[in-house]
C-alpha cells in the first residue's frame, strides 16, 4: 500500500486513540460490591432514577455525570440536649446504624444528594429522640421506663427513615448514655433506694406473717390431734391394752412380779425385774 495513503489512517487512528485514552475515565467505570450508582443524562432526560448501576464494569457517554453511593452499613453518633415532659434538660448520646435502600439511590440523590446523612438521617434521628423523650419524665427516662423509651425511639425512628420519602434502612439504634443534672440524678436514686428498702421491709413483714400463720396452723393441728387421742382413750381400751401388755410380759424370758387388778383402773401392776 502507498505510504501516502496509509499516513492519514495512522494519523486518524492515533488521534482517536489519544481521544479515547483521554476520555477513558469519563467513559469507563467500575462499581464495587459495596456501591450503587445513578447517571445524570444531560441531553436525554436528566437523572435516571430507575437504572441503578450494579457492581461491575460499565460504559457511559462522556458528557453524562455519574454519582456513586456507598451502600454499606454506616453509623452516625449524636450527643444532644432534650427536654423531658416537665421541661428538664437531659443530655443523651445516641448511635444509629443504617444504609440507603439499594434500589432507591435515585430518589435519595434527587431529594438529599450524597450528603443524605447530614440532610436526612441526623435531623430525623434528633427530631424523633426529642419527640419521644418529651412524652416521659426524667425519672421514667432514667430508670422506671427506660426500656419503653428506647423501644419507642427505635420504632419511630425506623418508621420515619424507612418511609417512601426517605428510603433509609435503619439497622439499629442505641442509647449509649442518659445524663441528668446531678441534683436530679441524686434525688431519683435516693427515691429508688427508699422504694427498694420499703419493698424489702414489706417482704420481711409478709414473711413473718406467713411464719406466724404457719405456727398457728401447726399448733391448732397438734391440739386437735391431742383431743382426738384423749377422746379415744376410754377405760375399756386402756384395760384391753393392759391385758395385751401382760400377755407379752408372760412370754418374756425375764421374770417379773405382776399383780393382776392392783393397778389404777384395774390394770396390772408391774413391781420389778428379778
Amino acid at each position: 500500500m502507498d505510504n501516502r495513503k496509509l499516513l492519514p489512517i495512522v494519523v486518524i487512528s492515533t488521534i482517536a486513540l489519544i481521544v479515547v485514552v483521554g476520555l477513558s475515565s469519563s467513559i469507563f467505570y467500575t462499581i464495587q460490591s459495596n456501591e450503587r450508582a445513578v447517571i445524570f443524562k444531560k441531553f436525554s432526560g436528566g437523572l435516571d432514577k430507575e437504572d441503578i448501576k450494579q457492581p461491575g464494569f460499565h460504559l457511559k457517554a462522556p458528557w453524562n455525570d455519574l454519582y456513586v453511593y456507598d451502600v454499606s452499613e454506616n453509623q452516625a453518633e449524636e450527643t444532644m440536649d432534650v427536654l423531658e415532659k416537665n421541661g428538664l434538660s437531659i443530655q443523651v448520646d445516641i448511635s444509629v446504624r443504617f444504609h440507603p435502600m439499594y434500589e432507591k439511590i435515585g430518589e435519595i440523590h434527587e431529594t438529599f444528594t450524597r450528603d443524605y446523612v447530614n440532610r436526612l438521617v441526623v435531623p430525623e434521628v434528633r427530631s424523633t429522640v426529642r419527640q419521644v423523650m418529651g412524652r416521659f419524665t426524667a425519672e421514667e427516662i432514667y430508670s422506671t421506663k427506660r426500656s419503653e423509651v428506647e423501644q419507642a425511639i427505635i420504632s419511630e425512628t425506623g418508621d420515619v427513615l424507612g418511609n417512601e420519602n426517605n428510603n433509609i434502612q435503619m439497622k439499629a439504634l442505641l442509647i449509649r448514655s442518659i445524663n441528668l443534672p446531678e441534683k436530679i440524678k441524686t434525688a431519683i436514686e435516693s427515691k429508688l433506694q427508699q422504694e427498694q428498702e420499703a419493698l424489702a421491709y414489706r417482704f420481711r413483714l409478709d414473711r413473718e406473717k406467713s411464719e406466724a400463720e404457719r405456727k398457728r396452723i401447726a399448733a391448732e393441728g397438734e391440739s386437735n390431734a391431742n383431743k382426738i387421742i384423749n377422746n379415744s382413750l376410754t377405760p375399756a381400751l386402756l384395760k384391753m391394752r393392759g391385758i395385751e401388755a401382760t400377755l407379752k410380759l408372760a412370754e418374756s424370758t425375764n421374770s417379773k412380779v405382776v399383780i393382776i387388778g392392783q393397778g389404777k383402773d384395774g390394770l396390772p401392776l408391774i413391781l420389778g425385774n428379778n
